[in-house]
């Protein structure tokens, strides 16, 4: 798939720093928060000022491309560790929250209608059950006619958060998965087919009869997919909302995270969808060019405090304001110029 590039644009006036003109910002990573940023790039841009171009690349990419200094932002959905934060000299925190959903194309079954567990879904993901009408899912659909017809296992090909989301949820409710293949951005498949980004997974399960992937739940309400139920740690099938989601991140305490590390995944709670994650950003703690970082800030900032509803609209989980607050004194408590000064003003 190609790039995905979006150009913001930043309005001076709602922010508390004057943005300098025909300033680019450059960012690069994650596709699961693709949709909301794309969302909240086109109100953004209206209000020209600073331009950025954020590249849809996997959270592996934005990683790579933020360590390198290629890009003033780095997105990912899988939180660095706080060892590998100070060792290269990074800042992250959450930006948003969201469901990551398996999609299946099976003839004549709707979304909604296919209910899994997470023993089950992993078993697929292992390869081990390989036909639609295999026992273990029939006992879990008893009202529903399922084909027999072979499983086509869809994954993602590149680094991504969206995956080390996945596999982080796959290794809570299955001991096999966790000795196997273990949690990561990437992982050594068991089986199935590899696409890039979101977008590729999403089209390569639309195009394949019986093929079963995962994405994040913006891209299977655009390319109107076939969710399944999930079967949470509460024994009950939930169905993926922003209802669901947020059942989930209420469990998070994002004040008692070392550095932001949290993950959402298999939280209890009747309502909680199983596949929650935060997507995060990162920056470095000392900033070279202190007028293009004070522009993300500005931008991000613009994004926490207006982008609420357009989030919801996707299903999306915002950011507590308690968060916010938390994270904006990060910024001015631990981001840096290049002479050791304060670079987001406290409020």
């Amino acid at each position: 798939m190609r790039r995905l590039l979006v150009t913001l644009v930043a309005l001076a006036a709602l922010a508390p720093l004057a943005a300098p003109a025909a300033t680019t910002i450059t960012g690069a990573g994650a596709t699961f928060p693709y949709p909301i940023y794309g969302r909240w790039a086109y109100a953004y841009q209206k209000k020209s000022g600073v331009q950025l171009n954020y590249q849809s690349i996997g959270s592996g990419g934005g990683v790579k491309q933020i360590k390198a200094r290629t890009v003033d932002f780095g997105a990912s959905d899988a939180p660095l560790k706080p060892a590998a934060l100070e060792k290269h000299g990074l800042l992250q925190f959450p930006m948003i929250m969201g469901g990551v959903v398996p999609v299946v194309h099976i003839a004549g079954v709707e979304a909604g209608a296919l209910k899994l567990d997470g023993a089950t879904l992993a078993a697929i993901y292992l390869g081990e059950i390989r036909q639609w009408n295999d026992p273990r899912i029939a006992t879990l659909n008893p009202d529903l006619s399922l084909p027999d017809k072979g499983i086509t296992v869809v994954h993602r090909a590149d680094g991504s958060g969206t995956t080390w989301i996945f596999t982080n949820y796959l290794t809570k409710v299955s001991e096999t998965w966790a000795k196997e293949v273990g949690n990561a951005k990437a992982v050594s498949w068991p089986a199935g087919l590899g696409g890039k980004g979101n977008e590729g997974v999403a089209a390569f399960v639309k195009r394949i009869d019986g093929a079963v992937g995962y994405v994040e739940y913006a891209y299977a309400l655009q390319n109107r997919m076939a969710y399944c139920l999930l079967q949470n740690r509460a024994g009950r099938f939930v169905a993926p909302t922003a209802e669901s989601f947020q059942a989930a991140a209420a469990n998070g305490d994002w004040a008692g995270a070392d550095h932001y590390y949290l993950v959402l995944t298999d939280q209890p709670g009747e309502g909680s969808w199983p596949i929650t994650g935060a997507s995060f950003i990162l920056m470095y703690a000392r900033q070279a060019q202190t007028e293009r970082a004070q522009a993300v800030l500005r931008f991000l900032d613009w994004s926490y405090r207006n982008g609420a509803a357009a989030a919801l609209k996707l299903d999306y989980v915002p950011m507590p304001e308690a968060v916010v607050r938390m994270v904006e004194r990060t910024w001015t408590d631990q981001m840096r110029d290049a002479k050791g000064q304060p670079i987001w003003p406290a409020r």
